[in-house]
């Protein structure tokens, strides 16, 4: 499977983007696809220049980037690894304000909260920010993998993991890009925590994945105050290996829990911290229902974007995994892995508390079935289906 190319969703939104923005900026974790995404969308848009700044040859063609930026005017110049060098912001707005024509820079950067602030500071109203997800089940389904949900939901959406020739392969890789994240990634983007503290603050965001964010809990299990366990959380989130889910707040005069819960949002970087190798191994853990979870949350939440996500629970019971908003809609999420799925009161009490009118119950099934008026029971699959037709409405 290595070498496979797998067309992302997000391609078309790109160019699109490009055609508006004289600068547009797609952001994700390390590993995730945004070169290969690049230089496909390069391959097609005429004279280009790709510069990887991780390689000293291309850092050297910066040396004086004005005068290198304003030689290739016209061209569509990619900048790949841009955290590296952001001091570079300051000259792409000199040069995209002498000439203010569109699809000039596609830059791409594994986030930091610094390298946002500062380039939409310095590029406010040139730079359109888009972020890329690892592969979503939807564009997975082309590559002719046999039975292919239980390969992805183990090995997780990263391309190189997904596509390893076995699961040993795909476990090496991902236990690879958790050391190398640690080690090399975090203090590149200027942050110089202990490698081995960092992974124990991540392993045990995995053993409470799906939970409610308890600062001062999780920080007491490795002897950190609650506000250091905060800054790591932040750091985590923003290099897009943690989803912080915030509680859905409504003004109806019940008691809700108000702290976030916390995902990790890649299920093969779940996986592989639970030390989780086989399939039949995650259908007897605890974390199953959890993992299930995150599978969900990130391709539902992909698959409907300029809508807001959250979850709900009242002190009294009633519960939901996710609620989808967008101006005055608002959707449920269930999520359930199994295959006969059943909801508890606490949804059905969620659903009046909140007045929504369309459910629904997301399990690793086939076919798709109602179990009451506007609450469907259904694939990953058939979701996406739907999901078109609601971004549409």
């Amino acid at each position: 499977m290595h070498g496979q190319y797998i067309e992302r969703a997000l391609q078309q939104e790109v160019i699109s983007c490009l055609r508006d923005f004289p600068a547009v900026t797609i952001l994700g974790p390390r590993q995730c696809g945004k070169s290969t995404l690049a230089r496909n969308i390069i391959r097609n848009a005429g004279e280009t220049v790709y510069l990887d700044l991780e390689l000293p040859s291309d850092i050297q063609k910066l040396s004086e980037p004005e005068l290198f930026l304003h030689q290739h005017t016209g061209k569509l110049i990619c900048l790949d690894e841009v955290q590296r060098m952001p001091e570079i912001f300051p000259v792409l707005r000199s040069v995209i304000d002498s000439d203010r024509s569109n699809s000039h820079f596609l830059i791409l950067g594994s986030a930091s909260p610094e390298l946002i602030k500062q380039s939409s500071e310095t590029l406010a109203g040139r730079i359109a920010y888009l972020e890329l997800t690892p592969l979503l089940q939807h564009e997975i389904l082309p590559t002719g993998h046999d039975n292919v949900l239980p390969v992805y939901w183990l090995r997780g959406g990263f391309p190189d993991s997904f596509l390893a020739r076995n699961n040993d392969s795909s476990g090496r890789w991902r236990d690879n890009f958790i050391r190398t994240f640690l080690e090399r990634d975090i203090p590149q983007l200027g942050f110089f925590i202990p490698a081995l503290t960092l992974r124990r603050v991540w392993q045990i965001c995995a053993h409470n994945s799906g939970q409610i964010f308890n600062a001062s809990q999780l920080g007491t299990n490795i002897g950190v105050s609650h506000t250091t366990m905060k800054k790591y959380i932040d750091l985590l989130t923003n290099t897009f290996m943690l989803r912080v889910l915030p509680p859905f707040l409504p003004n109806i005069g019940k008691r809700l829990v108000k702290s976030p819960k916390i995902y990790l949002r890649d299920t093969g970087i779940l996986h592989s911290l639970l030390r989780i190798d086989r399939f039949d191994d995650l259908l007897g853990h605890p974390a199953l229902g959890a993992s299930w979870e995150t599978l969900i949350l990130e391709n539902v939440i992909a698959a409907l974007p300029g809508w807001d996500a959250f979850f709900y629970r009242t002190a009294a019971g009633a519960e939901i995994d996710l609620i989808l908003t967008r101006g005055d809609r608002k959707l449920a999420v269930e999520c359930k892995a199994s295959a006969a799925p059943r909801v508890s009161r606490g949804f059905w009490t969620g659903m009046e508390d909140l007045g929504i009118e369309t459910a629904w119950v997301i399990a690793p099934i086939r076919d798709a079935y109602s179990i009451a008026q506007n609450v469907t029971v259904s694939s990953l699959d058939n979701f996406n289906k739907a999901a078109v037709t609601i971004s549409a409405l």
